[in-house]
C-alpha cells in the first residue's frame, strides 16, 4: 500500500496536466460546459411527459423570471401535497402517477400501496450476508452495493420488456427503505459499537411510515412526524430529466442495461455532494455559523459572517451558502414553499422555534448578500435542501441516512424515467466531445 501511494503522489501532476483545459477553449468551439448555456439553461437532450419545472415566462420575447412550478404528470406539487392533510401515502400516490401517468382512484391506490407493502422484503438472510457483511459508513456505497446484489436474485434481470421492469422497479420502490436503514444499523452496530437492531417492516403502514418504524429501536413516531416525511419524499420523488442522476438513468438504459445497473449508476451520481449531498452540507454549514455567530438575532452579525462565507474567507471556503439559489429556480423552489410551512409545524412541536429563528435569518438576509457579492441579481431564493436536513435533524434521522432518504424517494422518479426511456427512444445516448488532440509522431523507447 505504500508503494502505491508513493508511486501515485510522484504521477500525480502528470494527470493533472494532461487534463488541464483552457476555459476560453469552451467559449472558442462553442461547447456548452455541463450541458448548460452560460445562462445555466440545460442542453435539449430529449423529451419526456413525466415532469415539468417552470422557473421563467416569456413577455415580449423575453425572459422573466417567475415564482418557480413543479408538476408531476401535470398536476402541481403544491396540490398534491394537500393530500397529506387529509391521509398518509402521499408519496405512494405519487409514484403510481409518476409510473402510470394518471392520479389513481382510492382502489386503485389501495391496491398499489398492498402491492407495495407486500414487497418490502429481501430475500432469505441477504440483510446477513449481504448488508451487515461489510458495513460502510457511507451508506449510499453500502445500497449500491446491495441494489446490485439482488440483480443476482432475479432470473430474469436482462429481460427489458415493460412488465418486467416495472415488475423490478415497484420492487426497488418498496425495498429501498430497508436497504438504507438496516445499511445504517449495520455500520452503526460494527463501526459505532452501539446496539444493534432489525425492525421487520409492517404490510399495514406507508413507506414514511415504515422508515421511521425501522429506524427507531421503540419503533415510534407521531403522527407530524409520519406526514412530514411523506411529503419530504414526495417533494425529492421527482425533478426532471435533466438532474444529474436521473440523466444517468436514461443514458444507462438507453445502452441496454438492466435495472438493477441503471438505479446502481443513478446511485452512484446522487451520492455526489453537488446533487444528493446537499442538504449534508447545509447542516454543516450551519453548525458552523451556530459556532461563531454570537447572537442570532443580530442580522448584522448574520450579515457579515454571510459575506465572509462568499468571499471564501471562512467555512469551507468553497464561496457557496448551500441551500441558497437553484441552478433551475429563480425567484422561488415551489418545495421549499410547500415543505417550509411542515418545518414550523415540526420546530413547534421538538422546542426547536430558536433553531428556526436562525434559519429564516439567513433565508432572508443570504439573497441580498449573494446579489451584493456575486453581482446576481435574477433572484436567488432557498431551495428545498436548506430545510430538509433541519427536518430530518429535528426527526432524530442520523446525517449518514440524509442521502440514502433522498435516494428512497427519488427511486420512483429514476424508475419513471428508465420506463419512459424504453418506451419512447431505442438510441443510445452519445454526446459529442469535441477532440483536442494533436498528432504526435511515435518515439522508440529509449529516445523518450
Amino acid at each position: 500500500m505504500k508503494r502505491i501511494d508513493e508511486y501515485v503522489n510522484s504521477q500525480a501532476k502528470k494527470c493533472i496536466e494532461c487534463g488541464d483545459i483552457d476555459d476560453s477553449l469552451y467559449n472558442e468551439y462553442g461547447v456548452k460546459r455541463g450541458l448548460r448555456d452560460l445562462n445555466g439553461q440545460g442542453v435539449l437532450t430529449g423529451l419526456t411527459n413525466i415532469s415539468k419545472i417552470t422557473a421563467f415566462k416569456e413577455e415580449k420575447g423575453e425572459k422573466i423570471p417567475c415564482a418557480g412550478e413543479l408538476l408531476y404528470r401535470g398536476y402541481d406539487i403544491k396540490e398534491l401535497a394537500k393530500e397529506s392533510r387529509k391521509r398518509k401515502n402521499v408519496y405512494e400516490e405519487g409514484a403510481y402517477l409518476l409510473l402510470f401517468g394518471e392520479l389513481p382512484s382510492k382502489e386503485e391506490l389501495d391496491a398499489f400501496s398492498e402491492i407495495i407493502s407486500e414487497n418490502m422484503t429481501l430475500p432469505t438472510n441477504f440483510t446477513r450476508d449481504v448488508i451487515m457483511k461489510v458495513p460502510d459508513e457511507d451508506i449510499m456505497t453500502s445500497m449500491t452495493k446491495s441494489i446490485l446484489t439482488l440483480a443476482g436474485y432475479d432470473k430474469r434481470k436482462n429481460d427489458l420488456s415493460i412488465e418486467n421492469v416495472l415488475r423490478q422497479s415497484i420492487q426497488l420502490i418498496s425495498t429501498f427503505p430497508m436497504l438504507a436503514v438496516y445499511g445504517y444499523h449495520a455500520y452503526n452496530h460494527y463501526k459505532n459499537d452501539d446496539s444493534m437492531f432489525i425492525h421487520r417492516p409492517d404490510k399495514d403502514l406507508s413507506i414514511a411510515e415504515n422508515f421511521l418504524r425501522m429506524l427507531r429501536p421503540d419503533k415510534k413516531y407521531t403522527e407530524l412526524e409520519a406526514t412530514v416525511l411523506d411529503v419530504a419524499l414526495l417533494l425529492h420523488m421527482e425533478h426532471g430529466g435533466g438532474n444529474n442522476s436521473t440523466f444517468t438513468t436514461r443514458v444507462v438504459t438507453s445502452s441496454g442495461s438492466d435495472t438493477y445497473s441503471a438505479m446502481a449508476a443513478a446511485m452512484s451520481s446522487l451520492k455526489g455532494k453537488r446533487h444528493g449531498g446537499a442538504n449534508l452540507m447545509v447542516m454543516k454549514m450551519m453548525d458552523d455559523i451556530k459556532k461563531h455567530i454570537k447572537d442570532i438575532k443580530d442580522d448584522e452579525e448574520i450579515e457579515d459572517y454571510l459575506t465572509k462565507i462568499v468571499r471564501k474567507e471562512v467555512f469551507d471556503k468553497q464561496g457557496l451558502i448551500y441551500g441558497m439559489g437553484h441552478a433551475v429556480y429563480s425567484l422561488s423552489d415551489p418545495r421549499e414553499e410547500v415543505f417550509k410551512s411542515y418545518v414550523q409545524n415540526l420546530a413547534h412541536e421538538k422546542g426547536k422555534d430558536k433553531d428556526l429563528s436562525l434559519y429564516e435569518s439567513i433565508e432572508r438576509i443570504a439573497p441580498m448578500v449573494i446579489a451584493r457579492e456575486r453581482k446576481i441579481y435574477k433572484g436567488v431564493s432557498p431551495n428545498v435542501d436548506f430545510y430538509s436536513g433541519f427536518v430530518y435533524e429535528m426527526m432524530g434521522i442520523p446525517r449518514e441516512l440524509f442521502t440514502p432518504l433522498f435516494a428512497v424517494a427519488r427511486i420512483s422518479g429514476w424508475s419513471a424515467h428508465r420506463l419512459e426511456e424504453l418506451v419512447a427512444d431505442n438510441k443510445i445516448i452519445r454526446p459529442a466531445y469535441k477532440s483536442l488532440v494533436v498528432k504526435k509522431k511515435m518515439k522508440e523507447i529509449e529516445k523518450r
